[in-house]
């Protein structure tokens, strides 16, 4: 199971509404061999994606662990080989997943020669499945040791010493055994290499995030039509998993209202919509497992001069990020460039108003690399994928946030990959 961001921020809300605690809208699970009860007729709209989505075809992973091996070798020094268990670097280079256990599942791609699978005997006939197309698999037994095979493995495509890359997110415990059994080898980050290929996105990846960032809006937009006094976030958080449901879809968010909505990250209070509050929905969706991160927000009832003076504040920040957001500048001016617009606007500068990092990395996890934080030198590049979500936090009053996911362009400012900015606090959705 993988616990992103949004998982655990809203664990206590999602928690709660899958026990059924819906009482205000009465979405609470129907007593047995009753019928459902309906959604709000604003969620008649929400259709399965169908035809609008294309999954990564094979000759683009293949690409993947092409253009691997030659970041491998363009190294200084060179890497040998790329050491990965289970996680999300598994499926963008294999197109498969595996779920993580103590058990070693280990995928090895040599600088030179064909991968490698090292996987448990009784686990072999489902991994030929789904590893396709099909490349070696070398099978350990419960009382043998599995590192012993990944260093055989190596050692027969010509890895008896070297440098292996090993994946950020491969647990220590695989990483220690691959130590102690390969003595030969020397073993660092392969972020060079992952971090290389991921942090560019090809077109079939853009439209897939494209996709699951319309869903979300879509989604939002009947939620917010549907939102009355008196819910709970847990009711308006149940909205938004029965409408990614309608979609075909799973996803969820971080709800919050009010003086709750100045936590980035959320409470554990209970909260229950009052008239002149901020209602704040951060969240999204996957797409063929390729994230999207969108933030919409309003006020129930008539916003206040100060809800108004926030969010045009904030939403010239967004617009000032995009334009920030060119291919060859430091990351860390997208972030200079919101932060001065709130700033600019007579806001406490720094991060005591806007608390956090204007974005980060997005793609098949919701939070990867590179991020846009303040002083950061990561050169941007097109194909590059981000959030961009400034925020004005007022501890014990409100907080505001909008947030989109954009592309950095070959030419010109980034490209969302939503349909579009909010366009008011009245309209969240457009």
């Amino acid at each position: 199971m993988r616990i992103s961001r949004r998982t655990w921020m809203g664990a206590n809300l999602l928690g709660a509404a899958a026990a059924g605690t819906m009482g205000t809208l009465g979405l609470e699970a129907a007593p047995q061999g009753a019928a459902p009860r309906p959604l709000p007729k604003a969620f008649d709209s929400l259709k399965p994606l169908g035809d609008r989505v294309h999954p990564i075809a094979a000759e683009e992973f293949a690409a993947r662990c092409d253009h691997a091996r030659a970041l491998m070798a363009s190294a200084e020094p060179a890497f040998d080989a790329l050491y990965i268990t289970s996680g999300s670097a598994l499926y963008y280079f294999t197109g498969f997943r595996w779920g993580l256990s103590e058990r070693l599942m280990a995928f090895v791609l040599p600088r030179n020669g064909e991968p490698l699978f090292v996987c448990p005997a009784f686990e072999a006939d489902r991994l030929r499945e789904l590893a396709k197309p099909p490349s070696e698999i070398r099978t350990w037994q419960e009382d043998e040791d599995p590192y012993a095979l990944v260093v055989a493995g190596l050692a027969d495509r010509g890895v008896r010493t070297g440098r292996v890359a090993v994946e950020e997110r491969v647990p220590f415990f695989f990483y220690d055994g691959l130590r102690k059994a390969g003595v030969g080898l020397e073993f660092a980050s392969a972020n060079p290499v992952t971090i290389g290929c991921r942090g560019r996105k090809s077109p079939a990846e853009l439209d897939l995030m494209r996709a699951a960032c319309s869903a979300t809006v879509d989604c939002y937009r009947a939620v917010f039509a549907s939102i009355e006094e008196g819910m709970t976030e847990r009711d308006v958080n149940a909205l938004i998993r029965s409408g990614f449901g309608r979609m075909g879809l799973e996803g969820g968010a971080l709800v919050l209202f009010g003086r709750w909505a100045a936590q980035p990250h959320g409470t554990t209070t209970p909260q229950k919509l009052r008239e002149g509050d901020v209602v704040l929905i951060d969240g999204g969706t996957s797409v063929e497992g390729y994230q999207s991160d969108v933030t919409r927000m309003t006020v129930l009832g008539a916003p206040a001069e100060k809800h108004r003076r926030a969010f045009d504040t904030v939403h010239h920040a967004q617009e000032a990020a995009l334009e920030a957001a060119r291919a060859g500048r430091p990351s860390g001016t997208v972030d200079d460039a919101a932060r001065g617009v709130i700033a600019g606007a007579g806001y406490p500068g720094g991060y005591k108003v806007f608390t956090h990092r204007l974005g980060h990395g997005i793609g098949l996890d919701g939070h990867e690399h590179p991020y846009l934080v303040r002083g950061s030198r990561t050169v941007l590049a097109p194909g590059m994928t981000f959030s961009n979500e400034p925020g004005i936090y007022l501890t014990g009053d409100f907080g505001l946030r909008l947030e989109d996911d954009m592309v950095i362009t070959a030419d010109g400012p980034a490209q969302l990959l939503a349909p579009g900015l909010q366009p008011s606090l009245e309209h969240p959705c457009g």
